[in-house]
């Protein structure tokens, strides 16, 4: 049996995808019999925006297909991506737990498949399975430790190619084809990588020209191939 977000509810069935990500694997077939029930399954087209940094949360977002990005921007315009949320990642949780504000703003990257909770609704379904507190913790500290990785790239390397070298490896290594040489799915603009690691669209144009060149990877379209992983891993932890 299946609930409208794909979500296996017989343990003996084939398991949707998200069943795999850490918080749905602490939850029993009842909870996620009871997560099933209190969701509502939206659609958001690339650019749309879920919630806003700074604003009061609505609920939690649950993202079944699709890529978001999550960024801060300072009062002066600059923006800041902090990352691109993938499949079973739930976005707007610490909001929601701590009762205070967003801490970004979500757009749509890709096409999306949304589960939404309300806040007070996801609120009763932790309170009812304790155990669902264990995979949101677990969320929140990859999150913490994420965000400090990308502090040590972004505010203590000065270097264009190592912080572009460590990006193009995440994304790769959060991809289902981590093969060398294989399709990724890279849809980022120049402009959004620049966001991405702190520095300016020119500066990225250049370098991944210089990594074209030679040969570590090339890109066709929103399809990026790593040929040569062991180079842009050196790249990624001396820089140059």
């Amino acid at each position: 049996m299946r609930g409208p977000s794909g979500f296996a509810l017989n343990e003996n069935g084939p398991l949707c995808k998200l069943r795999a990500t850490e918080f749905f694997r602490q939850l029993d077939a009842a909870a996620l019999k009871d997560f099933d029930a209190l969701q509502t399954i939206a659609m958001y087209q690339p650019g749309a925006v879920l919630f806003l940094e700074k604003q009061k949360p609505r609920g939690i977002f649950v993202l079944c297909d699709g890529e978001v990005k999550l960024s801060i921007s300072s009062i002066e315009g600059k923006t800041l991506t902090l990352r691109i949320a993938g499949v079973g990642e739930i976005l707007g949780l610490t909001a929601t737990l701590s009762g205070g504000t967003c801490e970004a703003t979500a757009k749509a990257l890709r096409p999306c498949r949304v589960a939404f909770i309300r806040g007070d609704a996801f609120l009763r379904f932790v309170a009812t399975h304790p155990e669902a507190y264990r995979g949101a913790v677990t969320q929140i500290i990859g999150l913490y430790n994420r965000a400090c990785d990308q502090l040590r790239t972004v505010g203590l390397s000065t270097s264009v190619p190592k912080k572009l070298a460590r990006l193009l490896l995440d994304r790769s290594f959060n991809m289902e084809n981590t093969e060398q040489g294989g399709p990724i799915n890279f849809s980022l603009t120049h402009e959004e990588i620049a966001e991405c690691i702190g520095t300016c669209r020119e500066s990225v144009t250049r370098t991944l020209s210089e990594f074209k060149r030679q040969r570590l990877v090339t890109r066709k379209g929103s399809t990026l191939r790593i040929h040569d992983r062991s180079v842009l891993e050196a790249i990624g932890v001396a820089g140059r």
